[in-house]
């Protein structure tokens, strides 16, 4: 029997099915260092094959969002889960450099767009309040397990098999996630929504949901970042300073990492709700801004500390994730609920886009070393606050 929208059951369905959909996403970058010198790629090209997962999401999400509030978010979602196995099994059979890297990094790209945001308007759309808020949370949950294991099984099945084990692993569970979205999402239409399919103005009026999609922004900007490169940092920490020989790999660190931010991402949403948003929020960025500056230079000073602020500086990343989406989720106009978060997901991923490339540019200019890394990853505190500001001075004028 199929549960029901709204209730308990289909809520750690979706969960299972965005899991898996997600958990193949990072075996590019937890497999960087080894497609760096395999295809001879610049720090700079590496930036562009990372973030061109986020560029084809970026003028994807909204009009597969905005299609949302016409049809069924049930066709958009296998859809997307179809192209995500494609682009896994793509580099599984044909990727042999940066140009066909690149084009099945769009798909993947694209695939996502379709999942994403669409499957947690179908988790919200039910929901009111508090209910909602923490179904947010729990999406975001599982979407950062996903997000944490997919390095954990990219190094683990790299090392049994090679890289295209790791990617045929992510094509097993993309099809396992359109499985799953098939028989779960009903295939009823919503009611008709107010306006034309990509008319944002009335979003871009709601002041106190740009609030949150300018957090978004720069939070989203953040985390790609040092997910797309804390492995390689940790890799060149290593390999100046040599390591203990009682850490573990860096993919599986950054694993550690990513686990850990899930418990704050839940923890913080949780916080908010008790102590109030904004505080949350502030705190978080606040955290990560000085964290980033931290982090860079610690690569050549220490590789325990270099390990240690990665994953502090992830933990601050996190803990306002669910929080600035269940924001916009809360601000938006129920009508509109899919253009708003299209919107808040095209921005969000056009920072997730800026944030590898930004990383990897720093990098080339910076020579490398104890420079580069600083530059790489301090001038993300810059993007930090600037949005940080930007999310207040909107709020009070809501």
């Amino acid at each position: 029997m199929r549960p029901a929208p709204g209730t308990s059951a289909f809520l750690r369905g979706m969960v299972l099915a965005q899991f898996g959909v997600q958990v193949g996403a990072f075996t590019l970058p937890a497999l960087l260092p080894g497609f760096m010198a395999r295809w001879e790629m610049s720090n700079t090209e590496a930036g562009w094959l990372v973030g061109i997962f986020f560029a084809a999401y970026v003028p994807a999400v909204p009009v597969l969002l905005a299609l949302t509030d016409r049809m069924a978010p049930r066709r958009i979602y296998l859809c997307g889960a179809a192209l995500t196995l494609a682009s896994h099994l793509g580099f599984v059979v044909w990727a042999d450099g940066f140009w066909s890297g690149m084009l099945l990094r769009a798909m993947a790209g694209v695939g996502w767009a379709a999942c994403y945001m669409p499957g947690l308007k179908a988790l919200a759309d039910p929901l009111e309040g508090a209910a909602q808020s923490r179904a947010v949370s729990w999406h975001a949950a599982g979407v950062g397990l996903a997000g944490a294991l997919s390095f954990a099984f990219a190094g683990l099945f790299d090392a049994l098999a090679g890289p295209g084990a790791a990617f045929l692993f992510g094509a097993v569970m993309a099809g396992l996630a359109l499985a799953i979205a098939a028989w779960l999402l009903p295939d009823a239409r919503p009611a008709p929504a107010p306006g034309r399919l990509l008319d944002f103005r009335p979003v871009l009026r709601n002041r106190q949901a740009l609030g949150w999609i300018a957090g978004y922004t720069v939070h989203t900007w953040e985390l790609a970042a040092l997910r797309a490169w804390a492995v390689t940092f940790l890799v060149a920490s290593q390999a100046q300073l040599g390591g203990p020989a009682w850490l573990p790999a860096p993919a599986l660190l950054f694993t550690l990492a990513g686990l850990l931010g899930i418990a704050v991402s839940i923890t913080g949403n949780e916080m908010a709700q008790r102590h109030g948003r904004g505080r949350v929020v502030l705190g978080a960025m606040g955290a990560a801004a000085a964290l980033s500056v931290l982090t860079g230079w610690a690569g050549s000073v220490s590789v325990p500390l270099a390990v240690a602020l990665v994953l502090l500086w992830n933990a601050a990343i996190y803990l306002d994730s669910a929080a600035l989406t269940a924001g916009t989720v809360q601000a938006a106009d129920k009508r509109l609920r899919g253009a708003t978060m299209g919107l808040h997901s095209m921005a969000g991923y056009a920072g997730g886009f800026l944030g590898p490339l930004g990383v990897g540019l720093m990098l080339d200019l910076g020579g490398g070393g104890a420079l580069g890394w600083g530059l790489a990853f301090g001038h993300l505190a810059v993007v930090t606050l600037a949005g940080l500001w930007v999310l207040r001075w909107l709020g009070r004028g809501a």
